[in-house]
């Protein structure tokens, strides 16, 4: 139950109420950070719906309303990672565009078109979740430790080795350039 926002003689069905308030106002932020995380509008849909299942199933384990974000942004990455190792483990294999079939994905196109982007290609999830988090969501170290549950050192060596990477796969790209 979200305790610190039902009050007195308050019943679960409103803290259920209060939950889908709450959910729905985060879902477009959720959506979006999948999106970044993922790269690809269809995966990130689908990351977010899993998301917000396992976060209604889990609803009750949430103490503190304050920390409702922070709550179901664990929740999301988490899904979005097990969905990041799992393409390790299938292929994918591309297919014409037929007709019906949406051509447009936002998170993609921009990502192609970005040159930061196209290098987060090189990271590994956990590099990508610690950089998105970093830069695009604009969260300081602490918040990202707590959001991942692992210590502020360990999200500090992520970014660390992440922007190595990148700096690698941008100079590297720029060399390749100017060829």
């Amino acid at each position: 139950m979200i305790a610190s926002d039902v009050r007195e003689g308050a019943t679960v069905e409103s803290a259920d109420v209060l939950f889908a308030r709450m959910s729905d106002r985060a879902l477009n932020r959720c959506y979006s950070l999948a999106g970044y995380l993922l790269g690809d509008a269809s995966d990130a849909q689908d990351a977010t719906q899993d998301a917000m299942a396992r976060a209604w199933q889990a609803r009750r384990t949430l103490r503190d309303g304050e920390a409702f974000e922070a709550w179901l942004d664990r929740i999301l990455v988490n899904t979005c990672m097990d969905r990041m190792r799992r393409r390790k483990l299938i292929r994918f294999v591309e297919i014409d565009a037929g007709e019906g079939l949406p051509d447009a994905d936002p998170f993609r196109d921009f990502l192609a078109r970005d040159e930061i982007g196209r290098a987060l290609t090189v990271l590994t999830p956990e590099q990508r979740v610690v950089v998105v988090l970093r830069f695009w969501r604009d969260l300081p170290v602490d918040a990202i430790a707590r959001r991942l549950d692992c210590p502020s050192g360990t999200v500090k060596s992520r970014l660390n080795h992440a922007m190595t990477a990148l700096r690698e796969r941008m100079e590297r790209d720029e060399r390749e350039v100017s060829r």
